[in-house]
């Protein structure tokens, strides 16, 4: 693999970023700044398509990717949507539900190894001071994995396996973030909704739909994705672990945007860059 070369303009170089940092999501509909913490937590994005859920990923990604202590795993079976991030991924996974299922296993292991290591050291989470790296997973799109591509067992295992790494993954440092425009309980259950802390609906066709990104009963107390128009991408009702559905709109990075950050987080992470004979760049279970 040909090595990156420094980025010659429009990069400022600047301190490093931490997962452990407040990450910038965009602003209120007061104009105040919303920042969301995802070291320790989950986040759901759904929506129908084009309402803005790419934009609250890449901007995730962006911040993941200029992280000094994060790795980031991107599955998209479109490929285009965070297929610019690829280079500064330690996994990318396209529209294959073999691979798919193969690094969530590892992550999987990984997962179990670290909680191994905390009860050895008689600790409950992993903090920024310990060392390890948050893995940082997206996910462009559930139902493609669990309703689309494979077989029945494959999309089955698939949600299994995501499920256990929403569920347990989030006190060893990897948190999950997925999205999807088909927000109906065969997608995104109840008993999977419940496990992401942070939730954000984007534009929905009917107030049901709202509710299984939301939780149940919020459209009827006037909280409800039906009402954001059309024409207004990027808008969202964002709720965090018990509090109140709080309207949003996401900070958009541009095409020109996400290429200049991910050239210049390429060229920052190569240096210690492992390889795989698999296609997957890292060996989880030595680096991780």
């Amino acid at each position: 693999m040909a090595t990156a070369s420094a980025p010659t303009a429009g990069i400022p170089v600047g301190p490093g970023l931490s997962m452990f940092d407040p990450i910038f999501i965009g602003i209120d509909e007061f104009g105040q700044h919303v920042y969301i913490t995802l070291a320790y937590r989950n986040l759901l994005a759904g929506g129908e398509p084009g309402g803005g859920k790419s934009g609250l990923l890449n901007t995730i990604a962006a911040h993941a990717a200029l992280s000094v202590d994060s790795r980031l795993v991107l599955l998209d079976g479109k490929l285009v949507e965070l297929g610019q991030w690829e280079d500064c991924a330690d996994a990318f996974i396209g529209p294959d539900i073999t691979a798919a299922l193969d690094v969530l296993r590892r992550l999987q292991t990984v997962m179990n190894n670290r909680y191994a290591w905390l009860r050895a050291h008689g600790r409950r989470k992993v903090t920024a001071l310990d060392g390890l790296s948050v893995i940082t997973i997206l996910v462009d799109e559930i139902a493609f994995y669990s309703a689309t591509i494979g077989s029945k067992q494959e999309q089955e295992e698939f949600v299994a396996l995501l499920r256990d790494l929403v569920a347990r993954g989030r006190a060893a440092g990897i948190p999950v973030i997925a999205a999807t425009q088909r927000p109906s309980f065969d997608i995104i259950p109840t008993s999977l909704r419940d496990l992401f802390g942070y939730r954000a609906a984007f534009r929905c066709t009917t107030p049901n739909s709202s509710n299984i990104v939301l939780g149940h009963g919020w459209a009827e107390q006037g909280y409800t994705a039906t009402d954001i128009a059309p024409t207004n991408q990027g808008a969202a009702y964002l709720i965090a672990e018990g509090g109140t559905p709080r309207r949003i709109k996401v900070a958009y990075l541009d095409d020109a945007q996400i290429a200049g950050i991910a050239d210049y987080a390429t060229w920052t992470r190569r240096p210690t860059r492992l390889s795989a004979p698999t296609g997957t760049r890292v060996d989880w279970e030595t680096a991780a």
